[in-house]
């Protein structure tokens, strides 16, 4: 009799811990199904942003014939970026927004910081930074490149934002995401005098931004 009590209590203990570890894996799966839901649902759209405007107020590329130096460039371009937020519930915090300008991949200008700013729902957001690049090392090939496109009448650079967002969903907010946009800025002559510089060239329409978040 006392071995078969003993045995008993060992069904029971195991019967118990089958239960509590099937509560526990139910648990898991109903927190699992509701996180999805809720992602499925309140999973934020990356903001939309557009290149309004960009003004070539300088463009001075001077290479070095003597020596096998890079060349120096010199720019200033002032630029209208607008951002929206597409996203019904989710609020967006912009915590660093570094601009600047590239051409053919080489960055020409200092980047420039963006105020930091909460976007909430459908909230537009618009910037006119300067950046300038007075005194820029450049690749003498690029600057040949540069000359070449003015003289064609047709440029083309990058207007670049690297920075830090958050999501805010009611009162909960995330970590940081890292955010890199990239706005094609399409600059055509107008009359000017084929070399490199700002007189002849305007910027030609408002584009879209890439935008990876």
């Amino acid at each position: 009799m006392g071995k078969d009590c003993g045995n008993h209590g060992e069904d029971n203990v195991r019967q118990a811990c089958r239960r509590l570890l099937a509560f526990l894996f139910f648990l898991a799966l109903v927190v699992a199904f509701i996180a999805l839901i809720i992602y499925l649902v309140l999973r934020p759209t990356h903001p939309r942003f557009f290149l309004q405007d960009a003004s070539l107020q300088q463009l001075d590329a001077l290479t070095s014939n003597a020596s096998a130096a890079a060349g120096i460039l010199s720019t200033t371009l002032q630029v209208t970026i607008a951002s929206r937020n597409p996203n019904d519930r989710v609020g967006v915090y912009y915590d660093r927004l570094d601009v600047y300008a590239s051409y053919k991949y080489q960055q020409i200008t200092v980047a420039s910081s963006l105020p930091s700013v909460y976007q909430g729902h459908g909230d537009v957001e618009v910037w006119s930074p300067v950046l300038s690049g007075p005194g820029v090392p450049f690749a003498p090939y690029l600057a040949d490149s540069l000359a070449k496109d003015v003289q064609a009448g047709y440029l083309v650079l990058q207007v670049k934002i690297d920075g830090r967002v958050r999501w805010k969903v009611g009162s909960w907010i995330s970590g940081h995401y890292h955010i890199f946009v990239t706005c094609p800025a399409f600059l055509t002559g107008v009359g000017g005098n084929g070399a490199p510089g700002a007189s002849g060239l305007r910027f030609q329409s408002a584009t879209y931004c890439r935008v990876e978040v």
